[in-house]
């Protein structure tokens, strides 16, 4: 997530927006389209949905004129009609093509997929029961866009993090976009975490295919098996095997629990501070690397700082919305 400013970021206008699109029709139809410009071109429309708007509007318009053209008669025959018909006629249908243009693209604006937006609160957890019998799970501080059309579910993971619950459908396939990398479902229970600069995706069950939708990253797709936890930041991918316990202690927040087992004091903390307003500070190192067992309510600040207190005798000060914790 960036820091800047909103002064320091200027939205791209509608017409470069246009420009854009059109420049990816251009290039889609050329002869050296490869699977690396579709990931690219994946990632631009997944963007936002104006960017999809625009493409399929474009698109519409286009092959509409291409069907008129292939419409258009010969030559020999346009030079004897333009002798019959007066230059009032040619405005009146260059009006009504324009028109028609307009509405071809005008349709595809509104029957185009428009993701619905689904936010949580800190704090909050929101279940989505979607109409094939899928069901996806927000958990605190996550912002989720989902769109069903005719070639496939797509959902957009802003932040946050989300529990997947998929009905596998080959022909209606499920893609989830994040971070500039791609998960599409293969029949699959999964959990995908953003922060600010780190991609995390667990697989509980069944299996999936995680992949760079960037052209410029060149790390190879991974088929995840149960267990496998894939990483991804901006230089880097790595997948690693996690015990079946350990991926459900990190669920605890599906039923509004925190599980720690030997967790460090100061990743404790971290976690109570994704699902709170009440900050936790620890102040010093040294109990940062203290080891913490138990667990908490998501939003019991108070137990977890007396359970620190008491086991470590820690001390713990009051200063407005933080809580500091400190040898």
């Amino acid at each position: 997530m960036s820091d800047a400013s909103p002064q320091n970021i200027s939205a791209p206008s509608a017409a470069e927006i246009n420009a854009r699109a059109a420049s990816w029709l251009e290039r889609r139809d050329s002869e050296d389209w490869n699977a690396d410009d579709q990931i690219a071109l994946d990632a631009w429309l997944a963007e936002s949905r104006t960017h999809v708007a625009a493409y399929w509007r474009l698109k519409a318009a286009w092959a509409h004129a291409s069907r008129l053209a292939a419409l258009k008669p010969s030559e020999a025959d346009e030079t004897v009609r333009a002798r019959r018909i007066s230059p009032l006629f040619f405005k009146v249908a260059g009006g009504v093509a324009a028109a028609a243009l307009v509405a071809v693209a005008g349709a595809f604006y509104l029957t185009a997929p428009r993701p619905q937006t689904y936010a949580t609160t800190i704090g909050g957890h929101e279940t989505l029961r979607l109409a094939d019998g899928s069901r996806i799970e927000l958990n605190t501080d996550t912002v989720l866009r989902l769109a069903d059309s005719a070639h496939g579910r797509e959902a957009w993971l802003e932040k946050g993090e989300a529990y997947f619950e998929i009905k596998h459908n080959a022909a209606h396939p499920f893609v989830l976009m994040a971070a500039d990398h791609r998960v599409t479902d293969i029949g699959t229970k999964f959990v995908v975490r953003q922060d600010s600069n780190r991609l995390e995706v667990s697989l509980v069950e069944g299996r999936v295919r995680f992949e760079s939708a960037s052209r410029w990253n060149n790390a190879r797709p991974a088929l995840l098996a149960p267990g496998d936890v894939a990483v991804a930041t901006a230089n880097s991918m790595s997948v690693t095997k996690e015990p079946t316990q350990k991926l459900a202690n990190e669920l605890g927040w599906r039923r509004g629990v925190l599980v720690f087992k030997y967790t460090p004091l100061a990743d404790a903390a971290t976690e109570f501070n994704r699902y709170n307003h009440q900050q936790l500070i620890v102040a010093d190192r040294a109990a940062a690397r203290l080891s913490i067992v138990g667990t908490f309510g998501t939003t019991d600040v108070a137990s977890f700082v007396a359970a620190a207190k008491s086991l470590f005798g820690l001390r713990v000060k009051q200063n407005g919305e933080e809580t500091i914790i400190s040898r």
